[in-house]
Order: C-alpha cells, then sequence, then structure tokens
C-alpha cells in the first residue's frame, strides 16, 4: 500500500507518519530527510542538489523524482510518501514510476484545518536557545522556560505570522490542485486534522482499511 499525505503545514503529517511507521511498519519517506541524507553522504544527488539549494533557488521537479526513486527502488515495505508530491508534475512522474513497477498511489489521506487553526499552529512554536527542544505555548504544561536546561525560548523566524501566512499561499498554489488530482482519482480521503493525535491516526486506520491483523 502507497499512501501520500497531504495537508497544510502545521497539519500533523509527520506525527501521523510516525504513528503509522510504529504500528504498521510503513516506510516513512520525507524528501527533507531524504535531502539532507544524500547531501550528508555526498553522493552526485546529493551534491546537486546542495549546489542548488547554497544558489538559493528550489530542487527541480526532475532532482527531486530522482532522490526519490533513489530511495524506494528496492523498497518491498508500504510506503507513506510526506512532502512528496508537492506540484502535479511530481504527481503524474510518482504514477508513472509506480506502474512501471506494477504499483499505485492507493490513496492521499488530507488532514483538513481550518487555515485560522493552520497560522495558530504554525505560531506556536518555541525553541529552545540552549539545547533546541521545542515547546507549544498552547500545551497545558508550557510555562515560558526550557524544562530540560532551563533554557530561554525563543521564536524562529519562519515560524512568526509573515512566514505562516507565505507558507499557506505557498500551499495554495502548488499543493490544493493535488487535492483535486487525488479527488478526480477517487482516493482522495478527508480526516479532520483538528481532533486529538490519536482520534486523528484513528480515523486514518479506518479510513485505509487497516486492521490489527495487518500489524507488524
Amino acid at each position: 500500500m502507497n499512501i501520500v499525505l497531504l495537508g497544510f503545514p502545521g497539519a500533523g503529517k509527520g506525527t501521523q507518519a510516525e504513528k503509522l511507521v510504529e504500528k504498521y511498519n510503513f516506510r516513512h519517506i520525507s524528501t527533507g530527510d531524504l535531502i539532507r541524507h544524500e547531501i550528508a553522504l555526498g553522493t552526485p544527488l546529493g551534491k546537486e542538489v546542495e549546489a542548488v539549494i547554497d544558489s538559493g533557488n528550489l530542487a527541480s521537479d526532475d532532482l527531486i523524482i530522482n532522490i526519490l526513486v533513489n530511495a524506494i527502488k528496492d523498497e518491498n515495505r508500504s510506503v507513506i510518501f510526506d512532502g512528496f508530491p508537492r506540484t502535479l508534475a511530481q504527481a503524474e512522474a510518482l504514477d508513472r514510476y509506480l506502474a512501471l513497477h506494477g504499483g499505485k498511489v492507493d490513496a492521499a489521506v488530507l488532514l483538513n484545518l481550518s487555515e485560522e487553526e493552520v497560522l495558530k499552529r504554525l505560531t506556536s512554536r518555541r525553541v529552545c536557545k540552549e539545547c533546541g527542544a521545542v515547546y507549544n505555548i498552547y500545551a497545558p504544561d508550557y510555562t515560558g522556560k526550557c524544562t530540560k536546561c532551563g533554557g530561554e525560548l525563543y521564536t524562529r523566524h519562519d515560524d512568526d505570522m509573515h512566514s505562516a501566512r507565505h507558507r499557506l499561499e505557498v500551499f495554495h498554489k502548488e499543493t490544493q490542485p493535488l487535492i483535486e488530482y487525488y479527488r478526480k482519482g477517487g482516493i482522495c480521503k478527508v480526516v479532520d486534522g483538528s481532533k486529538s493525535i490519536d482520534t486523528v491516526f484513528a480515523e486514518i486506520v479506518a479510513v485505509l482499511g487497516l486492521s490489527k491483523g495487518e500489524e507488524k
């Protein structure tokens, strides 16, 4: 089973992917992680994408697809694609690649949130200057200080309201068309992402038709 996770930044895609990996042994494919891994290894693909990033540009669809294909070419497990595809061209390329190898995207799960909730989530993160621990200002146990080392907490520049609104604009421009693409394909499953982590996970498991018999 191959699954694409869709949703606004801050919708909880990474968290839900981790839970699916833990319970059902999915392979979690995050393009950000793949890129960092290729760069760290110093592979030809890694050097190519590093040069693009250092120049201030975004990696092309072809480069991202090549990195992803390199990561999944020998994969036999079910795969969760998180952060990929981001564009229609990437979605179509993924479909072509999977079809050539007898596979397909079985479901695209949309973690649905209101823009108001997205902005709230994106601007609520605080990071410790000393140890890097991450906190949420709306968490019941939030104190304004790092509970691990007592360090000062701060707001990263990409977590301010201006950056959050920009990320929403990018989502609408690049990712919204993907939702329509998968809806037309009849595989888009919508889950209410505003609920608790465990409730959202239970709903994802239900819409995917997963059962206890499929647990690792």
